[in-house]
């Protein structure tokens, strides 16, 4: 979708709030990603990607266009909420989500190969997430969108409202912190 049909659409959702409905379908899976990875924890993304829709509805008439895609605001939203959770939880909570069952006519053995590999891809990225939770929210901010969101310094900058220099600072500080943090 191009930035005149957002626009468009952003409008028809102020007057009719059904129309917000294809924003979400548009955002949800990128959004609930980018939670995801902050947060570590199925239940918990679904619950904050869940109140960053409902936000973004409810301020919708807020929403101020600036020729960039309401992508950048859904963002921030979810970056508030996800600030939101961490200083309301303390004790945050990992759980591993659950194994499929195997398939019929499978190897065991080869079923348990990748199980464990998973499991062990699963492992590293709650080392990584924990390390990174250690670090200032900013830097934990720009590191996900960067490295997990795959999204351009620009589009970080107008997410977190701050100029691009500043992210890549940002950045530089926060990797070299992550390097000390696990080594």
């Amino acid at each position: 979708m191009d930035l005149n049909e957002e626009k468009e659409l952003v409008e028809k959702a102020r007057r009719n709030p059904e129309a917000f409905g294809k924003i979400y379908d548009q955002y949800y899976s990128p959004i609930f990603g980018y939670v995801l990875k902050r947060v570590a924890n199925i239940e918990i993304a679904q619950d904050i990607t869940s109140e960053v829709f409902f936000k973004a509805l409810k301020n919708l008439g807020r929403f101020r266009w600036q020729n960039i895609s309401i992508s950048f605001w859904l963002y921030r939203i979810a970056s508030n909420q996800i600030i939101d959770y961490f200083r309301k939880d303390k004790h945050r909570m990992f759980s591993l989500e659950e194994v499929s069952e195997p398939a019929a006519n499978s190897d065991p053995s080869i079923e348990v190969l990748e199980a464990e590999e998973e499991l062990k891809r699963h492992e590293d990225f709650l080392v990584l997430h924990e390390s990174i939770c250690k670090l200032p929210v900013k830097y934990q901010e720009a590191i996900t969108l960067r490295y997990f969101e795959s999204k351009p310094i620009k589009e970080i900058a107008e997410i977190l409202g701050r100029r691009e220099g500043t992210i890549k600072s940002w950045l530089h500080r926060g990797l070299e912190k992550l390097r000390e943090l696990m080594e």
